[in-house]
């Protein structure tokens, strides 16, 4: 991965040193040759960054070529609103507050120059905005109003502005970044990616338990890959790697999902993609494709508040109630009377407009089908707990009890089963998805699908044991592999 420094006039920034090239802004927007590495990382250090300027235009065409800018275009225009400043900084405010309270003045601003501030005792906070909003020249204003510290704005400064101590202070800010920040092109070799994986330690339920996360790890390892472990505190560090694979419970106003769309915007390979999240998460959207696309499902009515009376007509008794956003058996209920019907619906329309309720389907398990980049990897049966109607019973005596995992060959599971899992998963992408469908007498139906399926030690593993999770590294590997050379990831 070449790193190219962008200035408008090529006496802005000394000579490149290893692997860096300095390249001046008209030059970069108009040779195509740019335009060939697609796995550039671009620092836009021009004069001005407003609408329509080159160094605006250096940004745009960075993102159209697959590059890797700092800042993007998005943050150029972000910058502009205080509002959205306000909402960006905001997880830093804490950080602000301890690191301003020393001061007697109620303003402050500070010079942000590649994560560094002249003064050392602010760096902590500089690094932390640099690494945030990825832009290698800021300069931050605060004010302190009812006894605290408050972001007021954020500004990108063009190289231009400054001072000759300020500029050769840059200068050494960025040999500094530049020298200690692991990338594709300090001799490490061509497959040594870096890959992020992120799970949460402190959550409750977890798509992988240690051992399973372990095992992702030494399979990555194998295959030449630098795997580290990291938490939802490490958002600002996804620059840093080269593919970020979720292990987290994924959701749509979630950090997860956050990481997923952040990552994709600087170029990794991510499993489990942002628009897989979006979709998968819904069973609204679920239960629309599924019928539209003629695959077998429950009978399902989309419940608003106009038409709850039509859902005994239609369903019956019992039925099921399915909250849009529901994971894990949470947010799924199974009704058996009119009234249990009405209180429940009326308490779940609180939260969406809709809500999804099928008919139930009484079954001793569930079929779980795992497909990744449009293969079958893996096929189990997911037996309903103990004296439950779902495979997970949150409200058993003591904590949730689950029922028993059962690995099977592909070859073992009805071929009707496979087919129509493999069907329904690719038609919401290439990622990693669980197909739950039951089975009652020779009829199939698709459950839901799911965009973060579990894959725990002992479990899912059952039949490929450690092959498993080389076959998931694997597809990492390879669409690494195919970035490097040009190809779409």
């Amino acid at each position: 991965m070449s790193t190219l420094i962008v200035v408008d006039d090529a006496g802005d920034w000394p000579a490149g040193g290893a692997g860096i090239t300095v390249v001046p802004a008209r030059r970069y927007l108009t040779d195509p040759a740019y335009g060939e590495d697609r796995a550039a990382r671009v620092f836009n250090l021009c004069r001005s960054y407003r609408y329509q300027s080159l160094g605006y235009y250096v940004s745009l065409l960075a993102e159209a070529r697959g590059h890797r800018p700092w800042p993007r275009a998005g943050t150029i225009e972000d910058l502009q609103s205080q509002n959205l400043v306000q909402v960006l900084t905001a997880r830093l405010s804490q950080l602000v507050e301890q690191t301003l309270a020393p001061l007697k003045a109620d303003r402050f601003e500070l010079s942000v120059y590649f994560g560094r501030n002249l003064a050392q005792r602010y760096n902590v906070l500089a690094q932390q905005l640099f690494a945030l909003l990825q832009a290698p020249l800021l300069r931050v204003r605060f004010e302190r109003a009812g006894g605290h510290w408050h972001t007021r704005s954020v500004r990108l400064v063009g190289i231009n502005e400054l001072s000759d101590t300020h500029r050769n202070f840059l200068y050494e800010a960025a040999a500094s970044h530049f020298s200690t920040r692991g990338r594709l092109d300090d001799g490490r070799p061509a497959r040594d990616y870096a890959l992020a994986i992120l799970h949460n330690p402190d959550g409750g339920e977890q798509p992988s338990n240690p051992a399973a996360l372990d095992k992702f790890a030494s399979a990555a390892a194998a295959l030449g890959m630098r795997p580290e472990f990291i938490t939802p505190a490490d958002f600002g560090r996804l620059p840093e790697f080269d593919a970020l694979f979720i292990r987290d419970t994924t959701f749509v106003h979630h950090y997860t999902y956050r990481f997923a769309r952040r990552a994709e915007g600087e170029g990794l390979v991510v499993i489990d993609d942002p628009d897989s999240i979006l979709k998968c998460n819904n069973k609204v959207y679920l239960a629309e494709l599924l019928a539209h696309h003629k695959l077998p499902a429950p009978r399902t009515l989309l419940i608003h508040r106009g038409n709850i009376d039509q859902v005994v007509p239609m369903l019956a008794l019992p039925c099921v109630l399915k909250q849009p956003d529901s994971s894990f058996s949470s947010g799924v209920d199974k009704v058996e009377t009119e009234q249990e019907l009405r209180e429940q619906v009326t308490t779940l329309l609180e939260k969406s407009d809709l809500v999804v309720a099928q008919e139930w389907l009484p079954t001793d398990f569930d079929w779980r089908v795992g497909v990744l980049d449009r293969r079958v990897i893996f096929v189990c049966k997911y037996y309903m707990a103990e004296g439950h109607w779902q495979i997970i019973d949150h409200k058993a005596a003591g904590g949730p009890r689950e029922g028993a995992t059962e690995a099977l060959a592909v070859g073992e599971a009805p071929e009707e089963v496979v087919d129509i899992a493999l069907r329904a998963a690719n038609l919401i992408g290439d990622g990693f998805y669980g197909v739950d469908i039951k089975q009652s007498g020779n009829r199939y139906c698709i459950i839901e699908i799911n965009d973060n399926p579990n894959v725990d030690a002992g479990n899912e593993d059952g039949i490929l044991k450690d092959a498993l999770y080389r076959e998931v590294m694997g597809v990492f590997l390879r669409r690494l592999e195919r970035r490097r050379d040009g190809g779409e990831a």
